[in-house]
């Protein structure tokens, strides 16, 4: 039986996050990671509970897919000692074993929610998203900066009444420098925020993609939103004509 199923019926309906998959079998954890990264989120992948301990105390994350079973301490050893460690991001357990008792022991060990396999990808996407809106930080519906406004949950951005079609990388980087306007964005904050650990930290990945969005949503409308920051990053602020 197929640990899960994907179906892409459902419309985009979250913003961008950050998400640890804590799964040894490596098919399904290239699965999921695979189809995180598909709906724009940054993935990064730990086999074992151990690995998974040190990735999120060393980076943020706004949510984390745990598995039960695991090599080494398994999933639930190793949620006791994310909340020991003070690791508050949002727990999703996975298991093949949906005993009331097995779920109420992942709960109790500072588990969010619990999903037993086999699982919809559309409904361990809805409670990723219940998950992450529960956290402090309200996400507003609309960003706008000047008449540069983004809809993080319809996926699309407009310039004035024009709408601007972007990748999925150029609208998790306009959104992070939107929702830090006025602010300096450094290109570490831009990599923890938009890609995984694959991705080399010295790679100019982050300058290419700012040339690209600067193609897209200044340079046809005379615009100069994204500063260079030598040194430092880049920052978005408010470029009226």
């Amino acid at each position: 039986m197929r640990p899960f199923i994907r179906s892409s019926s459902l419309p985009r309906q979250t913003s961008p996050v950050r998400v640890l998959v804590v799964e040894d079998q490596a098919k399904l954890a290239e699965l999921l990671a695979r189809g995180l990264r598909e709906e724009g989120h940054a993935t990064d992948v730990a086999e074992r509970g151990e690995d998974a301990l040190w990735m999120a105390l060393a980076a943020s994350y706004d949510a984390i897919v745990l598995d039960v079973m695991l090599p080494g301490i398994d999933g639930f050893k190793t949620c006791q000692e994310l909340r020991r460690h003070g690791v508050w991001t949002p727990v999703l357990m996975l298991t093949a074993r949906d005993a009331v008792d097995d779920r109420v022991q992942g709960l109790d060990a500072g588990a969010d929610d619990y999903l037993a396999k086999p699982f919809a990808f559309d409904e361990l996407l809805a409670r990723l998203r219940a998950l992450t809106r529960r956290t402090p930080t309200e996400r507003p519906v609309v960003l706008e900066v000047g008449d540069l406004r983004l809809d993080p949950a319809a996926h699309r951005v407009w310039r004035g009444s024009t709408e601007i079609p972007l990748s999925t990388k150029e609208f998790v980087l306009l959104e992070l420098l939107m929702r830090r306007s006025g602010t300096a964005v450094t290109r570490a904050q831009i990599l923890d925020a938009a890609w995984d650990m694959t991705y080399e930290r010295r790679s100019n990945i982050v300058d290419v993609y700012v040339r690209q969005l600067r193609e897209k949503v200044d340079k046809p409308f005379g615009r100069n939103s994204i500063e260079t920051l030598r040194g430092v990053g880049y920052r978005l602020v408010e470029d009226v004509v």
